[in-house]
């Protein structure tokens, strides 16, 4: 029998992974780096792993304002939040090969919003094939890096692109 090992799960299975005040606004206090997930921090957004991802690569585009909402957005940051998804895409096709992405935001409670009260944009890359078993009869995706090996990855991409260099 193989054994599936993912113990950073447990927290948010169990509903304990909350914290106290805004994630977002909590990891751009700290250092960049694996230790808070930040890829990159520009003037006006940011790109952040996601904890818990759906698939490996899965990250997120945040704005520097904590704001609930697309529309409270100035026009810098609505084009940095765009620029910043442009530069993830090919991060993550030269990273993972990805074929497909699915990008979005959850705005408010009823649409899904982990974070409700910091607007954010996911990138989800795909493949063909990608939803196998476990994800259709366990409801259980199989993540098969660890996200320090993620972020040392999409941050070598990120370079061998040429990407802009994080302030």
């Amino acid at each position: 029998m193989k054994r599936l090992w993912s113990p950073w799960r447990m927290a948010y299975i169990e509903g304990h992974s909350s914290e106290p005040g805004c994630l977002f606004c909590t990891r751009l206090s700290e250092p960049d780096g694996p230790g808070n997930l930040i890829l990159y921090r520009g003037p006006n957004a940011f790109v952040i792993l996601n904890r818990y991802p759906y698939t490996n690569g899965h990250v997120m585009v945040v704005p520097m304002a904590h704001v609930p909402t697309l529309e409270a957005l100035d026009e810098a940051t609505l084009l940095e939040l765009l620029r910043l998804t442009n530069c993830m895409l090919a991060a993550l096709r030269l990273t993972y090969g990805a074929e497909s992405f699915n990008i979005g935001a959850n705005i408010g409670k009823p649409a899904g919003a982990g974070v409700e009260e910091h607007v954010h944009l996911h990138i989800v890359p795909r493949w063909p094939g990608d939803t196998n078993f476990m994800a259709t009869t366990a409801e259980t995706r199989v993540i098969p890096e660890s996200l320090d090996q993620t972020y040392a990855r999409l941050l070598a991409s990120w370079r061998e692109l040429e990407l802009p260099a994080p302030r």
